[in-house]
């Protein structure tokens, strides 16, 4: 999932995809790459877990999945709180040294 995050473009799709779920085409529209480009995105962020794409002959809808991304969110924060009582401590010790 964080590998799919590191893209620009992905990152963009996915907030426009936060608003409503969009065809393909919708969704492409205002990028200046191909439609086969953005095809290609999605399919990443389909594998990632974070789109889900609905298909009706040729029209193709992206609806956001949030699940994995709030997964990720509590991951962080519990890694967040960790490594700041460590940055913390580590902060003290510097400063005792200094004195």
């Amino acid at each position: 999932m964080f590998a799919a995050l590191s893209d620009r473009t992905r990152r963009s799709l996915l907030s426009r995809l936060q608003k409503s779920p969009l065809k393909i085409s919708d969704l492409a529209a205002p990028y200046d790459i191909s439609l086969p480009a953005v095809s290609k995105h999605v399919r990443v962020l389909e594998r990632a877990g974070l789109v889900r794409r609905s298909i009706d002959g040729r029209v193709h809808e992206c609806t956001l999945e949030t699940a994995p991304l709030e997964t990720a969110d509590a991951w962080l924060q519990r890694h967040r709180v960790l490594w700041g009582s460590t940055l913390d401590a580590l902060a003290a010790f510097v400063e005792e040294d200094d004195s």
